[in-house]
C-alpha cells in the first residue's frame, strides 16, 4: 500500500457531543401504533468482538458486521460509520497522514470496491465533523413485510499515523431513501502500533576480519529485530575509522564517512536503495590522522576528537564547497571516553567513560553556537561491552535504541526511553533504556559494528 508519510505521528482528540433537546408537553404525549411501528429501528452487530487494527505495514484486516433493519424499510439504504471524536492538528500539520486507512467494501457478498475515509481536523476555533466512512448504498433483497438483514464486510489497511485514532467505539447508521434512521448500533476497533515502514525501521552494520561489511535491517519487531544480514561488499578493511553522519534505516537512507590508513576521509552517500546502500565514495579530504575517534553527531554534522582530548565539530555544509564546514573547537577533556557513538533520530552523541558511565549529548534543535547542550548521564555498567552502536528505530515505540556486544560475542538491544531532563527548559532526552533483549550470539566475528 503507498504511503503519504508525515512528521506527525501523535494528536489529540477531542470529544464530540451531541446536546439533548427536550421538547415541551407535546413531546410526552403517547404515540400512536402507527407511529410506533416507523419509528422502529433495527440493530447493527459486530462478528468476532472488537477487532485489532495493526497501524503499520502488516496489511488490511477485515470488519464484519450485520445490519437488520426493521419491517416496511423500501427502497435504497445508505450507511456510515463515525468514528467518536475529531482530530485537532499538532505541530501545525494534519495528525494522520493523507491516506491514514483504506478500505474496501462489500454488501452481502458483492464487492463495491474502495470506500473513502474522511478525515477532517481542526486548525483553528472552528468545530469540525469528526473521521467517518462511507459505506456502498444497496436496495434491500426480500419482501418489504419481512425482516431482512444486510452483511457488510469492510478491510481496514491503516499506516502508522493511525494510531492517533485510539480505541473507538465507532457509530454505525442506516438511512433510507428519505433521510430516516433504519438500522444502527456500534463496531469496535483497536488501532494499535504496528511494523514501521522501511524508512522508519533502523539498520545496523558490521565490518567482519575479512573486511567484509554487512547489512542488518531492521524488522520492527524486537523479539527478532533484524532481518537476515545481506552483503554491502568486501575491501572494508582498508578503513581504520567508520561512522554513520545520519541514522541509516531500512529504506537505504543514511551516509557514512570512513578514513583509510593515510588519514584520508570518505564520504559514502546514501541512495534509498537497500540492494545498493551506498554511492561510490567520494574524497572529503586528508589528515584525519590527526584524530582519536572520530563519530557522526547527526544535525551537527561530524565531531572529532584529537590526541589532546580535544573534540571539534565540523558542521554539515549545505552549500558547495565540500560536506563540511570548517571545524570549530568544541572543548577538552575527551579523554575521558573510550568510546563515541551516534544516537539514533541524528539528535545527539552517546559516550561512555572508563568507568563505564554511559553519557548522552544532545544536539540543541536549533542553530547554536554550540553543538550539544549539557551532558546528561543515562547509567553505570556499560563497560561490560566491547562494541556500543547507536541506531534508529529497531521496535514500534517511536524511539532510537542502541545495540552492544558483550565479551562474549552477544549482541543485546536497548530500546529507547525519554528521559526526563529537569532544570534543562528540555521536555526530555531520548536515551537507551535499561532493559535489554538478548539478538543472538556469534558477533566477535565482527571487529566494528555501526
Amino acid at each position: 500500500m503507498a504511503r503519504v508519510r508525515t512528521a506527525v505521528v501523535a494528536a489529540a482528540l477531542i470529544a464530540t457531543v451531541a446536546p439533548l433537546t427536550l421538547g415541551g408537553p407535546a413531546a410526552f404525549a403517547a404515540a400512536s401504533p402507527a407511529a410506533t411501528a416507523a419509528a422502529e429501528i433495527g440493530a447493527v452487530v459486530q462478528e468476532g468482538g472488537r477487532l485489532t487494527v495493526p497501524a503499520g505495514e502488516e496489511g488490511a484486516v477485515t470488519l464484519r458486521f450485520t445490519a437488520t433493519l426493521a419491517p416496511g424499510v423500501r427502497g435504497p439504504v445508505s450507511a456510515v460509520l463515525r468514528l467518536p471524536t475529531a482530530l485537532v492538528e499538532i505541530a501545525g500539520g494534519p495528525p494522520v497522514s493523507e491516506d491514514v486507512i483504506r478500505s474496501t467494501c462489500a454488501v452481502d457478498g458483492v464487492a463495491h470496491g474502495a470506500c473513502l475515509w474522511d478525515m477532517p481536523y481542526q486548525y483553528d476555533d472552528r468545530p469540525v465533523d469528526p473521521p467517518s466512512l462511507a459505506l456502498p448504498t444497496v436496495t434491500p433483497a426480500g419482501t418489504a413485510a419481512g425482516t431482512r438483514t444486510l452483511a457488510y464486510t469492510v478491510t481496514l489497511d491503516a499506516d502508522q499515523t493511525a494510531v492517533v485514532l485510539g480505541t473507538p467505539d465507532a457509530r454505525v447508521e442506516l438511512r433510507d431513501s428519505a433521510g430516516a434512521s433504519v438500522a444502527e448500533g456500534t463496531v469496535r476497533l483497536d488501532f494499535v502500533r504496528g511494523t514501521p515502514p522501511p524508512d522508519g525501521r533502523g539498520a545496523v552494520h558490521a565490518r567482519d576480519r575479512s573486511g567484509v561489511l554487512w547489512r542488518y535491517e531492521g524488522t520492527g519487531d524486537v523479539r527478532r529485530p533484524f532481518a537476515t544480514r545481506k552483503r554491502v561488499g568486501g575491501g572494508w578493511n582498508a578503513y581504520t575509522a567508520v561512522t554513520p553522519l545520519r541514522s541509516p534505516d531500512a529504506a537505504g537512507h543514511g551516509s557514512l564517512v570512513a578514513r583509510d590508513r593515510s588519514g584520508v576521509l570518505w564520504l559514502y552517500q546514501g541512495t534509498g536503495d537497500p540492494a545498493a546502500p551506498f554511492a561510490p565514495r567520494e574524497r572529503v579530504g586528508g589528515g584525519w590522522n590527526v584524530y582519536t575517534a572520530v563519530t557522526g553527531a547527526g544535525r551537527a554534522g561530524l565531531v572529532a576528537r584529537d590526541r589532546n582530548g580535544v573534540l571539534w565539530s565540523y558542521d554539515s555544509n549545505h552549500g558547495s564547497g565540500g560536506p563540511f564546514e570548517p571545524r570549530q573547537r568544541v572543548g577538552g577533556g575527551w579523554n575521558t571516553y573510550d568510546a563515541l557513538t551516534p544516537s539514533g533520530y541524528d539528535d545527539g552523541v552517546l559516550a561512555r567513560d572508563r568507568s563505564g558511565v554511559l553519557w548522552k549529548y544532545d544536539h540543541p534543535g536549533y542553530a547554536p553556537s554550540v553543538p550539544f547542550v549539557p551532558r546528561q548521564r543515562v547509567g553505570g555498567g556499560w563497560n561490560a561491552y566491547t562494541a556500543l552502536a547507536g541506531t534508529g528505530e529497531l521496535g514500534r515505540d517511536d524511539t532510537p535504541d542502541l545495540v552492544a556486544r558483550d565479551t562474549a560475542g552477544r549482541l543485546w538491544l536497548h530500546q529507547g526511553v525519554r528521559k526526563p531532563v529537569p532544570g534543562s527548559g528540555r521536555e526530555h532526552s531520548l536515551v537507551p533504556g535499561p532493559t535489554r533483549t538478548l539478538v543472538g550470539g556469534g558477533w566477535n566475528t565482527y571487529d566494528l559494528i555501526f
